[in-house]
């Protein structure tokens, strides 16, 4: 790996990837101390398990962002391996929210439009994000293989790609252009902007529409009904 691959990766991982997972961090701890002044539970669960992904959401932001951790992984050969298993405890532990939450609208403990459309939307967003990561980690071999000649072939054929005269030379995709894909999944619950080529690409996306469909559709629907 090449000094300027590796400054290039350091730079996309500090003022992308870091303020992406800063701001979901924020949001469950102040969801969390909301819960708790509030006492809004969710089928049984503690006020403070908002906060469970924050510590392994920490240790990614950890690993991406402080110069020493990361390169100490890159010369292991551990920074992807390391931030993928960061990224299934995150996807996990929201996949329980999500679980505990339609539980919780089942059971009909849901009774505050305001209440249920936080949860919605912290599960939502913390959905989206943890998706992105995915798509960044696992296409052609994450993030610092695409800046060389990748090894594996692409999981996402991006317009760029395609017709390299609309892209700049030596294009190749970001983590934005992979949130954007996560974020027109969970709204649209199709692809837009680029195709998932491989069968992991196609299950994820299927898996966060889920997901997504499951969250907007639901609490949408009963958070309306309890504001009327």
């Amino acid at each position: 790996m090449g000094s300027d691959e590796l400054h290039e990766f350091s730079r996309e991982a500090r003022w992308e990837a870091a303020p992406a997972i800063a701001l979901v961090i924020a949001g469950q701890i102040l969801l969390a101390l909301q819960s708790r002044h509030s006492g809004w539970e969710l089928s049984g669960l503690p006020w403070w398990h908002w906060m469970v992904a924050a510590a392994p959401e920490l240790a990614l932001l950890v690993a991406l962002t402080l110069r020493v951790t990361r390169r100490h992984l890159v010369r292991l050969d551990l920074r992807r391996e390391a931030a993928i298993l960061l990224v299934a405890v995150i996807t996990a532990a929201n996949a329980v929210s999500l679980a505990a939450l339609i539980g919780s609208l089942v059971n009909g403990h849901e009774h505050s439009g305001a209440e249920l459309l936080l949860k919605g939307v912290m599960i939502w967003g913390t959905n989206v994000v943890a998706f992105a990561l995915w798509f960044w980690e696992l296409d052609q071999g994450g993030p610092l293989a695409r800046r060389q000649a990748p090894a594996q072939p692409a999981d996402f054929q991006f317009p760029q790609q395609e017709n390299p005269s609309l892209a700049a030379p030596g294009w190749h995709p970001r983590l934005f252009d992979y949130i954007f894909i996560a974020f027109t999944n969970a709204i649209a619950f199709s692809p837009t902007d680029a195709m998932p080529l491989s069968r992991r690409a196609k299950a994820l996306m299927l898996v966060e529409s889920a997901s997504s469909a499951l969250t907007v559709l639901l609490v949408a629907a009963r958070a309306v009904n309890i504001l009327r």
